[in-house]
C-alpha cells in the first residue's frame, strides 16, 4: 500500500487515488475552540491530512522599527513582515485582518532600487531541510508556502494605487521591483526545490468578487513572464516538483493561460464566484484543484446536510483519476459550526468508501 504522501501526490497527477485528500487552515479561535473539544491543537491529524506547510526560513533586512517609513507615522500597534510591510490592528471584528502600510508608497526610483528586499537565510537551509525529509519520513507529502510571489509582494510594497499607474505608463519604477520581488521568489523556490520540497504553493489575487482584478493582455505583459520564471527555476533543480497556484476571486479568464505557464494545481475556485462544475468540466483534464468549499456562504451558513451534498458532488465530478484536495477555499472562520466541519469530513469518508 503507498504512502499517504505518494497517494496524494498520485492524485494530484490525476492518476487514481486510495484516500480522499483534504485540507483545512483554522483562524485562532478555531484553533482554540478545537483545543477545548480534544485537548490539544494538531487539527491536522484528526481531520487526516496528508500533507505538511512549511515556509522557508528568510531574513530581513530592513532595520526594526518604522525607519523605513518616511512618509507615514504609523499606530504604535504596527508589526512589520519580512517585507518591511507594515500591519496594524483593525476592529476586534475584523478578527486576524489587519491594515496594510506601504512603505515604498510615494517612493522615488532610486528608493525602490535601494529598498531592503528580503533574502533566503541561508544559514537555516540544512535545518529546513532536514524538517523536509522529517516530513517524508512520516509518510506525508511537504507543502512549500510562497504565496504573494510577485503581484501581491509588490502592489502591498508600493501599493496598489501606485504601482498600477506605474504599469499603466511604462514607468521604470514597476519594471524594478516587480524584477526585485521576482528575484526573491526565484531564490525562494529554488532553495524550495533543493530541499525537497513535493508541492510549491505560488499565488496572487488577480480575481475579484465579480471580475478580473486586472486585463488579461495587462497581466500577460507585467505577471506572466514573471510567473514563468519563478516555476521554470523551480522546475529546474526539481522537474517533479508539483506547482500550485493561489488567487480568490473570478479568474476563469486566466486558467488557459496559468496552465500553460505551468500551474498544475489552482486553489480554491471559489465557488461564490465560479460555478465548480463548469471549471472541472472545462479544464478537470489539464489541471487538479484544491479547496473548492465556500467559506462565505456554505460552511457559515448552510446546513450540515448541504456540505455533506456538495462536498460528495465536487468530489464526483473529479471522479476516479482524482485531481482534487478538498476543503474550505480560505481560513475556517468563527463563524463556521463544528456539525459543518464534521459534515464534511463524513462525506469524505463516505465516498472514499463507496470506492472500494
Amino acid at each position: 500500500m503507498s504512502t499517504p504522501r505518494e497517494d496524494l501526490l498520485r492524485c494530484l497527477r490525476r492518476k487514481g487515488f486510495e484516500r480522499v485528500h483534504v485540507d483545512y487552515v483554522f483562524c485562532n479561535s478555531q484553533v482554540e475552540e478545537f483545543k477545548k473539544r480534544f485537548g490539544h491543537s494538531d487539527y491536522e491529524d484528526y481531520f487526516g491530512l496528508t500533507h505538511r506547510k512549511l515556509e522557508i526560513p528568510v531574513k530581513r533586512n530592513y532595520a526594526e522599527g518604522a525607519s523605513h517609513f518616511p512618509r507615514e507615522i504609523l499606530p504604535e500597534s504596527t508589526v512589520f513582515d519580512e517585507y518591511g510591510i507594515g500591519h496594524s490592528k483593525g476592529s476586534a471584528a475584523a478578527f486576524h485582518m489587519t491594515r496594510m502600510h506601504h512603505p515604498l508608497k510615494g517612493a522615488d526610483l532610486k528608493e525602490i532600487m535601494d529598498y531592503p528586499y528580503p533574502s533566503v537565510d541561508e544559514s537555516k537551509l540544512c535545518e529546513f531541510k532536514n524538517r523536509v525529509s522529517e516530513i517524508r519520513n512520516n509518510g506525508l507529502a511537504s507543502f512549500g508556502f510562497m504565496q504573494m510571489t510577485v503581484w501581491e509582494a509588490s502592489w502591498y510594497l508600493r501599493s496598489m494605487e501606485e504601482l498600477m499607474v506605474d504599469m499603466m505608463t511604462d514607468n521604470e519604477s514597476a519594471t524594478i521591483l516587480l524584477d526585485k520581488i521576482t528575484d526573491f521568489a526565484c531564490s525562494k523556490a529554488r532553495a524550495y526545490a533543493e530541499a525537497g520540497i513535493d508541492i510549491l504553493s505560488l499565488g496572487d489575487d488577480i480575481g475579484t468578487q465579480t471580475s478580473i482584478m486586472i486585463d488579461v493582455e495587462f497581466w500577460e505583459k507585467w505577471l506572466q513572464p514573471r510567473l514563468i520564471k519563478v516555476i521554470e527555476t523551480a522546475k529546474e533543480v526539481n522537474p517533479d516538483i508539483l506547482i500550485f497556484y493561489h488567487s480568490c476571486g473570478y479568474i476563469l479568464p486566466f486558467i488557459d493561460k496559468l496552465i500553460d505557464s505551468g500551474v498544475e494545481i489552482l486553489n480554491p475556485i471559489q465557488p461564490e464566484c465560479m460555478s465548480f462544475d463548469e471549471v472541472c468540466e472545462q479544464f478537470g483534464d489539464r489541471v487538479s484543484f484544491w479547496g473548492t468549499l465556500g467559506t462565505q456562504q456554505l460552511l457559515p451558513y448552510g446546513t450540515p446536510g448541504e456540505v455533506y451534498s456538495q462536498t460528495l458532488n465536487n468530489l464526483s465530478a473529479c471522479g476516479a483519476k482524482g485531481g482534487i484536495v478538498i476543503g474550505p477555499t480560505h481560513m475556517v472562520e468563527p463563524e463556521v459550526s463544528w456539525e459543518n466541519l464534521c459534515a464534511l469530513k463524513e462525506a469524505t469518508t463516505a465516498y472514499e468508501k463507496s470506492l472500494h
